[in-house]
């Protein structure tokens, strides 16, 4: 499998991670450096390990939380960095993500997020433009 399949699973896991609101999953996902950084939309960048997992705790554990789905991710690979592109849709609103991951114990490891509002992607599938018009 090529590296770029890699990283894609590791991103599908961040996501699978995300919608099954799994806390202990979305951990693992996270490099175990100190240096983590997220932002999540309309707020501050969020520096540290200590401060980003205590985010998506909040996140995972709010139920008011709405569903997230994962649209287009396309990645790319820079040695021992890697970073994915992607739309994540809730509901009817598109936000553009970038994530960025490093390779670490033999496995890609999350080190960045970062989401904010955009239009729809060019290439959404057909049945969704339906829905989101």
């Amino acid at each position: 499998m090529s590296e770029s399949h890699l990283v894609l699973f590791a991103n599908e896991a961040f996501y699978t991670a995300f919608a099954a609101r799994d806390i202990a999953a979305m951990g693992e996902i996270w490099s175990e450096r100190e240096s983590l950084t997220c932002i999540h939309p309309g707020s501050p960048p969020l520096i540290g390990k200590k401060q980003v997992m205590r985010s998506w705790r909040a996140i995972l554990a709010n139920p008011q939380s709405p569903a997230i789905v994962c649209r287009t991710p396309k990645a790319r690979v820079c040695g021992d960095v890697a970073y994915v592109l992607c739309w994540e849709q809730i509901e009817l609103t598109f936000l553009i993500a970038t994530n960025i991951f490093v390779h670490e114990g033999g496995r890609w490891r999350l080190i960045h997020h970062q989401a904010g509002v955009a239009p729809p992607p060019q290439d959404l599938p057909k049945a969704l433009e339906v829905v989101v018009q």
